[in-house]
This record gives C-alpha cells, sequence and structure tokens, in this order.
C-alpha cells in the first residue's frame, strides 16, 4: 500500500484540478460560492450514503466521542476553507489566492510535527519550497498588477490553513479506525450543515426543475471533483506522512492549469511551464527514498 498511496494522492490533486471547469458552469447560471458548496456537499453526502448502504452499512457506525473529528474536517476545513478561498479571489486576484492556499503544504508540515511527531527533513524543506515557488510561476502571481491588501493576504492564509486541516482532522479519524469511505461520508454531511442554512436552497432545486439534466451535472460535478479524489486522498493519507501527501496533491493548480488549455485554449507562458516542472519535481524529490534510489521510503 505504501508504493501506491502517492499515486492515489496525485490522483486525487488532479481531479481537484478539474474543480473549476464545474464552478465555471454554475457561475454562469449564477450560483454562489456557498450554493456551489452546498451542491457539491449535499451530492457528494447522498452518494456516499448510497455506496455505504450498498457496500457496508456498519461504515455508518461512529463514535459520538469521535464527531469533533468530521466536524473539523466538513466545517473547519471544507467551509471554512472555500469561504476564504472565494473571498480572497473577491480582495484580491485568483492568481494571489492561489498562492496564499498553497501555503497549506507548510501548514500541514507543521502541524504534522507539532502534533504526530512527523520529522521535518531537508528533503522535505526542499520539496516545499520547490512546491511553493512552482505555484507562484503556475499561477502567474509574477506578472499579477493587482493591488494587494493586508485583509486579502490574512484571508487567504486563512484559505491555507483550512485546505491544510483536512489532512490533520483526518489523520485523528484514522488513529480511530475510521476508513476513507466513512471519513469521507461524514466529512460533506457536516459540510452540509453548515452551507445549507447560508445558501438559496430554492434556486439550487429550481435550476434542477427547469432543467432535468441539471441534477446529473450535480452527480458529476460530485464524484469527480470531490467523492473519487477524497476517498483516493484519505486512503493515500493512511499510509504516507500528512506533509508529503500534502506536497504530492499539490499538483492541483497544474492539473488545473492543463485543463484551461486543453479546454479553453487558455495560454501557457514561460513561467507556466517552469512552475509545472518545479511542482512536479518536488512531487518526485519528496517520493523517493535516498539512501536506497528506491521510492517511497519506509518509515
Amino acid at each position: 500500500m505504501k508504493k501506491i498511496a502517492p499515486i492515489f494522492v496525485l490522483i486525487a490533486g488532479i481531479l481537484w484540478g478539474t474543480m473549476g471547469l464545474y464552478v465555471r458552469s454554475l457561475n454562469e447560471l449564477q450560483f454562489t460560492t456557498i450554493e456551489i458548496v452546498a451542491v457539491r456537499s449535499v451530492m457528494t453526502a447522498l452518494l456516499m450514503a448510497v455506496v455505504l448502504m450498498v457496500y457496508n452499512r456498519r461504515l455508518l457506525k461512529v463514535r459520538v466521542k469521535d464527531l469533533w473529528c468530521f466536524a473539523g474536517t466538513g466545517i473547519c476545513s471544507i467551509i471554512f476553507f472555500n469561504y476564504c478561498y472565494f473571498k480572497a479571489i473577491t480582495m484580491t486576484s485568483l492568481s494571489v489566492a492561489a498562492v496564499l492556499l498553497y501555503t497549506a503544504p507548510a501548514i500541514v508540515m507543521v502541524l504534522s510535527a507539532i502534533l504526530f511527531r512527523e520529522k521535518i527533513t531537508m528533503i522535505k524543506m526542499i520539496s516545499l519550497i520547490a512546491t511553493v515557488v512552482g505555484c507562484i510561476f503556475v499561477t502567474g502571481i509574477l506578472s499579477d498588477t493587482s493591488r494587494l491588501s493586508p485583509q486579502g493576504i490574512l484571508v487567504g492564509l486563512g484559505a491555507g490553513l483550512g485546505y491544510a486541516l483536512y489532512s490533520i482532522f483526518s489523520r485523528f479519524a484514522l488513529q480511530r479506525g475510521y476508513g476513507s469511505l466513512t471519513i469521507t461520508f461524514y466529512t460533506f454531511l457536516f459540510a452540509c450543515f453548515g452551507a445549507l442554512p447560508l445558501a438559496n436552497v430554492g434556486m439550487i432545486v429550481d435550476a434542477c426543475i427547469k432543467d432535468i439534466s441539471m441534477f446529473g451535472f450535480y452527480i458529476v460535478f460530485a464524484l469527480v471533483s470531490t467523492v473519487i479524489p477524497y476517498i483516493l486522498y484519505t486512503v493515500g493519507l493512511s499510509a504516507m506522512e500528512n506533509s508529503k501527501a500534502s506536497i504530492v496533491a499539490s499538483v492541483e493548480p497544474v492539473a488545473a492549469t492543463i485543463f484551461g488549455v486543453l479546454l479553453f485554449e487558455e495560454n501557457v507562458t514561460f513561467h507556466n511551464f517552469i512552475g509545472i516542472l518545479l511542482v512536479l519535481g518536488a512531487i518526485v524529490i519528496c517520493n523517493i527514498n535516498w539512501k536506497t534510489g528506491g521510492k517511497n521510503e519506509k518509515r
């Protein structure tokens, strides 16, 4: 499992990179950020409920004393991260917000060292620096002339913290014996509790009534950008360190850039290309066993 764990996390990052494709479509229908989060959360929770009912109903059982783990992944991570990230976009720019979001691997590395005693090695530091620099190049922040405000930077760092907290709270849930299916279901069940009271549910339902194909769109949106990647990431997380998993998942902006080029004919600059190489290089570096030359060093 340790050998394929990084592959699971890598695929998860690539699938998360498709998020913009669905968000663009929903934005065109005048969906707000919180309504997009609500659609994503509700459909994911429903799909996961069906999977667990058919596959193994016992996976729905959790201890009341452990519910804080799922409140952490669902509300402290999913809701808080989404709110801060989209708020940062309105206060700064997409590129600035994206770079601030990808402070997450550094936050995960520090918190994991404190909470789980993971070692901060030189290889991890080199990979982390390459990841951050790569994201800066990929997002084009170097050519971004938008005004930076202290408030925008603070909110953007909040997005990075929220993004990082999924790895932290998931690790606590994994240590308590819960599997990836259970964690994913309860994460988005709690996210529903946080998103639905703030969303225009009537608008979401009306969109389906006017065009039944929208329901299918909701399902594909939840399945491709949420259900599958979160399950894969949590499975991968169970067999590798938080800090390494967070770095590998940083392939997301690279994937988003490539999807933009292929589907929307967006231009790739020399800076973008260098950034892609840096992020991919960081992923390779942090998964090489430098003592034996193999991958995924054993802990």
